[in-house]
């Protein structure tokens, strides 16, 4: 509407083309979309964002943004497996509620707007929750790249309609899948030690 071009910012159309993401899926979100939304010109648009893969960049560092305040707040006054579980709900929830955000999270983000994004706060909110469990590097590491698997894998999983058809409920299994990795994570196995024996060196 025309009312609504003096109020447009880069910001506003991130909210705005993440509402779309959530009704038509973020891979269907553009510049031209998005101005069919606001029923303005195309070109009106171009002056805060200048492509559909910046807006798309816009979307990614919002939905960053918002999971991770989500993510700071259910993890408050909480520790080992009543963090894990709260983080991990956290994800799926979101993921649900939202799917287009969820996936513009997703983004591959080039390396200065990943530094600016929100995506540090997840890592941190991963390794608060480690330390609980007494892991140091390099098996921290391990882990954070272990959970992020486990809850993307399923949750995408899930939301693609992949459990829809079988027993049990999938919440079931997502509630044995969290007792299984806080096991793990309590009983982290030790690191190999090489078999220097069987190491051939060329020569």
């Amino acid at each position: 509407m025309t009312a609504r071009r003096p109020g447009l910012t880069t910001r506003r159309l991130a909210q705005a083309g993440a509402e779309l993401a959530d009704e038509v899926g973020f891979e269907n979100v553009t510049v031209s979309a998005l101005a069919r939304r606001f029923e303005v010109k195309v070109a009106s648009l171009y002056s805060h964002v200048k492509s559909s893969q910046d807006l798309k960049t816009e979307i990614a560092l919002l939905a960053l943004e918002e999971l991770a305040d989500r993510g700071a707040a259910a993890l408050a006054g909480r520790a080992g497996k009543d963090a894990l579980t709260a983080l991990a709900n956290v994800y799926r929830d979101f993921a649900r509620e939202h799917p287009g955000r969820y996936a513009a999270a997703q983004l591959r983000l080039s390396p200065e707007a990943a530094a600016a994004s929100a995506g540090g706060r997840h890592a941190q909110m991963t390794r608060a929750i480690l330390r609980g469990y007494d892991l140091t590097e390099p098996e921290q590491t391990h882990a954070v790249r272990l959970l992020g698997s486990v809850f993307h894998g399923y949750v995408s999983l899930e939301l693609s309609g992949g459990f829809s058809h079988s027993a049990p409920d999938s919440q079931v299994t997502w509630t044995r899948i969290l007792d299984a990795l806080d096991a793990l994570l309590r009983n982290w196995p030790a690191p190999a030690e090489p078999d220097h024996a069987n190491t051939s060196t060329n020569r």
